[in-house]
């Protein structure tokens, strides 16, 4: 069982209204609707705050990756967004080489994996998800190597064509290995450990993303409460776009599927 990792902490300014929560948009150019409805959403929202948990690209090759067209096109929206309200970004397991240059061009601030957040009198740990996915061993495996610094300086140091054609590759790769299983066999967090992390951090909520089952439940012998944000895909049979709001009166799941 992996122990809690160092964690930060943010407080919610007394100001702050209303706070959203998103992951899993998987961003690429292939997504054309779903990367409008989240610009539309992110122009549009009440929200003092969206915390976006891990995810937003389908790859992320390097911060030199937003020269790109399509890159380009949602550093605009994403920057837009970071100049009106409080965006803060989680790297995924898809996204985890974003870093400053993206963040700062996006006007967006770092958010740690794990991060407490203390907000209307709650406290509530923030995961992206895939690191207490215990029963996937490879993936924690590869997972281990691709964070690595010696490996994202050795991968940062290729041509972007060589990184972005890599890139390809592994995402087909997943895709295969997606296919070959039901979504509902899928890993999912493990909630021994996931229960653990929430005691240590003092957290009765937690939310996160990754596994693609949105949903609420009670989590533990605790009866603290988890809550699994949606991924978002608008161009495709099984169309899907939620939003996690926090305010004063609780958790909200709202639908933007019209």
């Amino acid at each position: 069982m992996p122990p809690f990792p160092p964690s930060d902490t943010f407080h919610a300014p007394p100001s702050w209204r209303c706070i959203d929560f998103i992951s899993d948009l998987h961003l690429h150019e292939g997504l054309p609707r779903t990367t409008r409805a989240l610009a539309d959403y992110l122009a549009s929202t009440p929200a003092d705050a969206v915390f976006m948990l891990g995810d937003v690209f389908e790859a992320w090759v390097g911060d030199d990756m937003r020269s790109q067209p399509y890159e380009a096109a949602c550093v605009e929206f994403l920057a837009q967004a970071g100049s009106r309200l409080h965006l803060a970004i989680m790297v995924g397991n898809r996204d985890f080489l974003l870093g400053d240059a993206m963040l700062a061009a996006c006007h967006a601030h770092k958010l740690h994996d794990p991060t407490v957040l203390h907000a209307f009198g709650q406290s509530m740990l923030l995961i992206h998800g895939d690191e207490l996915c215990l029963s996937d061993q490879a993936y924690l495996k590869f997972r281990a190597q691709v964070r690595h610094p010696q490996w994202q300086n050795a991968f940062l140091a290729h041509p972007l064509e060589a990184r972005l054609a890599q890139a390809r590759q592994m995402r087909e790769a997943s895709q295969m290995h997606q296919h070959a299983q039901a979504p509902e066999n899928w890993a999912d967090v493990d909630e021994a450990s996931a229960t653990q992390w929430m005691q240590a951090a003092g957290a009765t909520a937690l939310i996160h993303g990754h596994t693609h089952r949105p949903g609420d439940q009670a989590f533990g012998p605790a009866g603290v409460m988890r809550h699994v944000l949606s991924d978002w895909d608008l161009d495709h049979g099984h169309a899907r776009a939620e939003v996690l709001r926090l305010t004063r009166n609780g958790l909200q799941r709202l639908s933007l599927i019209a």
